[in-house]
C-alpha cells in the first residue's frame, strides 16, 4: 500500500476547514444576520458598521410604529443636542438623500423616543409585529399616581417605559401621561424582580432614574439622516427643561397617617380658606410664569404640601420663595395688574427683600427672596415697628416639580431638610401659635435697619 504523504493530508484538512469557515461566515452574513437584524449594509457616508446598525435599528423601529399609526417623537438628549446645532439647516433642508449619517450613527447604546399615552391603545398587535421584525421587547409597569388621593391609594399599574432591542442597539420609548395641572409626566423605570437586568444598560437611560414633568411640546416633522421623525420644535428649550424636570409626588400615605393622629379640619371656614388659597396660588403662578420668574412653595405652604398634601387651614396666607437672582422690577406692577395690591415691601434687592400682596378675603400672598452664600441659603425678615432684621438659614437645595392643588409647581428637592430647617425635628406636630421672629428653628437676629433707610426698606400700604 502506497504510503500517504502527511503534508498532503494536512494541507487538505486545512483547506477543508477554511472552506467550511468561509461558508459559515457567508451563511451568517447573508441569512441569519438579515433574519435577526444583527448586521446591516452601511448607510451612505457612515463611518462604521456599528453606526450603520444604529441607523437601521432606528429605521426599523420607525417603520414599526408607523405601521401601527403611533405618533412618537425624538427626545434623545445626545441626538437633540447635535440637531440643535444644525436646526436651521435641518428645518430648511430638502428631502434629498443625506451625504452622511451624522446623527443616528453617533456612538450610543440606545435611542430615546416619547409617546403620549392617549395616542394609542393596541400594544399587543405592536409587540407581535415587533417580534416578527426581530425585536425583543420589555414593558415596565408601575402604579398610576394620578389615581392616588387621601381616600384611596389605588395601586393600579400603568405602562411607563417600553424597550425594543434589535442586535446591539435598543430603543427606549418613554410614555408620557397628562396630569390635572395640564402638563406631561413620565414615571421612573423600576425593574421587577423577574426582569432581565442585563437586557440593556438600564443605568444609562436618560429618562429612567426619576419621574419627570414637562410642558406639552410643540412638535416639528423633519428629515434626519434620511429618516422622517418628529422632534420638539425648539430642541434647546426641551433640553433645558429636561435638566430641571425631576418630579416629586405628594406623600399621600404619610398624609393619611398624619390625619389619623390629627384629624383634618373640615369646617366651613377651613374649606373656604383652602378654596381661596388655591385660587390665589393659581393666580400667583400665572403671574410669575408670565414674567418668566422661577418660584417654589415655601414656609407653611411647603409644609402643608409635604406633611398633609394640602393647604394648612390655619396658616392664613400663601408663601412662595424666589431666588434674588431671579428678581424682576416688573413683579410688583404685574401683581397689581392681576388685582393683588401691594400690602408691604420690606428690605431691598441687596438685602432681605420680601413682598406681601393682599388677596381676597384677607388671604395674603407672601413672597420671600432667597440669597445664596458659599455654604447656605437665607431669606430675611423685618419687624416694621422696630426696624429689626432677622435671617432664616437653609441648607443649599435644588428645585423639583410637584403637583399641588391641581397646579404644577416647584418645591425644594431636599424637602425634608428644608422643612426641618424651618420647623425643627417636630415639624409633624401642628403648631397653631407661631411667632415668625422666634418660633422658626433657623431664625437669627440680623441687626437693625438704619433709621435713615426706613422710608425705603419699610413700606406699608
Amino acid at each position: 500500500m502506497q504510503k500517504v504523504n502527511k503534508n498532503v493530508v494536512l494541507a487538505l484538512l486545512t483547506l477543508t476547514s477554511l472552506v467550511f469557515l468561509l461558508f459559515q461566515l457567508y451563511y451568517y452574513k447573508f441569512y441569519l444576520s438579515q433574519k435577526n437584524g444583527a448586521v446591516f449594509s452601511k448607510v451612505r457616508g457612515s463611518q462604521s458598521g456599528q453606526g450603520s446598525t444604529r441607523w437601521h435599528v432606528v429605521r426599523k423601529f420607525l417603520g414599526l410604529i408607523s405601521s401601527h399609526n403611533i405618533p412618537v417623537y425624538l427626545i434623545d438628549p445626545l441626538i437633540l443636542g447635535l440637531v440643535d446645532k444644525d436646526i436651521e439647516q435641518i428645518r430648511s433642508s430638502s428631502d434629498g438623500p443625506s451625504p452622511e449619517c451624522k446623527y443616528f450613527c453617533v456612538p450610543r447604546d440606545f435611542t430615546t423616543f416619547a409617546l403620549q399615552d392617549k395616542t394609542w391603545k393596541h400594544e399587543v398587535e405592536l409587540f407581535r409585529t415587533a417580534e416578527k421584525m426581530g425585536f425583543q421587547w420589555l414593558k415596565v409597569l408601575n402604579k398610576d399616581p394620578r389615581l392616588d388621593g387621601m381616600d384611596d391609594l389605588s395601586g393600579t399599574e400603568i405602562p411607563l417605559h417600553y424597550i425594543f432591542k434589535l442586535s446591539s442597539h435598543a430603543i427606549h420609548l418613554v410614555v408620557f401621561y397628562e396630569r390635572s395641572g395640564n402638563y406631561l409626566w413620565h414615571g421612573p423605570l423600576r425593574l421587577k424582580q423577574h426582569m432581565d437586568r442585563k437586557f440593556v444598560p438600564f443605568r444609562k437611560l436618560h429618562f429612567g432614574r426619576y419621574p419627570g414633568a414637562y410642558e406639552k411640546p410643540e412638535l416639528l416633522l423633519v428629515s434626519i439622516d434620511d429618516l422622517k421623525v418628529q422632534i420638539p420644535k425648539n430642541p434647546s428649550s426641551f433640553l433645558e427643561e429636561m435638566s430641571h424636570s425631576r418630579f416629586l409626588e405628594c406623600r399621600y400615605r404619610e398624609a393619611r397617617a398624619f390625619f389619623q393622629l390629627y384629624p383634618d379640619d373640615a369646617s366651613v371656614d377651613a374649606v373656604e380658606f383652602r378654596k381661596r388659597a388655591k385660587s390665589l396660588l393659581h393666580l400667583a403662578a400665572l403671574t410669575l410664569n408670565n414674567l418668566g420668574v422661577k418660584f417654589w412653595l415655601s414656609s407653611g405652604t411647603c409644609l402643608g404640601w409635604y406633611r398633609q398634601c394640602n393647604v394648612i387651614p390655619y396658616s392664613k396666607d400663601v408663601d412662595l420663595g424666589i431666588f434674588i437672582r431671579d428678581y424682576k422690577a416688573d413683579i410688583i406692577p404685574a401683581f397689581q395688574k392681576a388685582g393683588l395690591p401691594l400690602k408691604h415691601k420690606f428690605g431691598k434687592v441687596e438685602d432681605s427683600l420680601e413682598l406681601s400682596f393682599q388677596g381676597k378675603d384677607d388671604v395674603k400672598l407672601d413672597i420671600f427672596f432667597f440669597y445664596e452664600e458659599d455654604d447656605h441659603i437665607w431669606n430675611g425678615g423685618t419687624q416694621a415697628k422696630s426696624g429689626k432684621k432677622f435671617k432664616y438659614l437653609f441648607p443649599k437645595f435644588t428645585l423639583c416639580w410637584t403637583e399641588f392643588v391641581e397646579l404644577k409647581v416647584h418645591v425644594p428637592c431636599e424637602t425634608l431638610q428644608y422643612v426641618e430647617a424651618n420647623y425643627g425635628p417636630d415639624w409633624k406636630v401642628p403648631v397653631k401659635m407661631w411667632d415668625w421672629k422666634s418660633s422658626p428653628s433657623n431664625v437669627q437676629f440680623n441687626g437693625v435697619w438704619p433709621v435713615d433707610e426706613w422710608d425705603d426698606v419699610i413700606q406699608i400700604y
